[in-house]
């Protein structure tokens, strides 16, 4: 297997197809859904593409430890490999993961500009992010000027930055509050269907949302 064999059979691919290439550099996209139902698991997929594709990522997370984000990566490509009958490469995966740094703040005492000082000072020490993903944040908790300070910044450094969020409803305003909603390109929300879950994307850009939806594989939560 090697690195475009993986680029071309990555779950982002759907994603990607209904969403005319998905998020370029300088945007955001925030992922809500309910508890449990596999946020996680799409960041790590948009963060696994990004490595791919030779885009050094910062996995931010605010509520899981980093060996259990470091899980996440070794079961999603794993189980890439395996539905695409792709021949495992454990050097492969070690050196597309050589461009990932996990860091494992909590919200109660790490704010969103101290996760951008803390990205100035990789970048001073010679780390260069080309790709963000901050998981487990509460944005109800979350500044207006914050989220404006983050934005700034992804556009600054030519950034594609994901979030996630947990939310029940479905609607656009339940998602992400409205004075929220303009920081972010693409704002999609996993929900619960009787063939299994389905990624709703309930904005694209200028588009209030898009008919089509990716899904999730119920047992490997791969999109699909």
């Amino acid at each position: 297997m090697n690195k475009d064999d993986f680029i071309n059979h990555s779950p982002v691919r759907c994603f990607d197809k209904i969403t005319n290439g998905g998020l370029q550099v300088g945007e955001m996209g925030l992922v809500t859904a309910k508890k449990g139902l596999g946020k996680t698991s799409v960041l790590v997929q948009f963060g696994l593409d990004a490595l791919l594709h030779g885009k050094p990522l910062a996995h931010v997370s605010f509520d899981q430890h980093s060996s259990n984000v470091i899980s996440w990566y070794d079961s999603i490509f794993a189980e890439i490999a395996k539905q695409k009958n792709i021949t495992d490469n454990p050097e492969l995966k070690d050196t597309v993961v050589r461009d990932r740094v996990i860091l494992n703040f909590s919200q109660e005492t790490f704010s969103l500009p101290k996760v951008i000082n803390t990205l100035k000072a990789l970048k001073t020490g010679g780390v260069n992010i080309s790709a963000l993903i901050v998981d487990g944040m509460n944005l109800d908790k979350v500044s207006k000027d914050d989220i404006d300070a983050v934005s700034k910044f992804v556009k600054e450094e030519n950034i594609v930055a994901w979030f996630s969020d947990t939310k029940e409803g479905e609607k656009l305003d339940d998602s992400c509050r409205s004075e929220l909603q303009p920081y972010f390109e693409a704002i999609c929300h996993l929900l619960p269907k009787t063939e299994g879950i389905a990624l709703a994307v309930l904005k694209l850009r200028d588009n209030a949302a898009i008919a089509e939806t990716v899904s999730l594989d119920t047992k490997t939560l791969l999109m699909r």
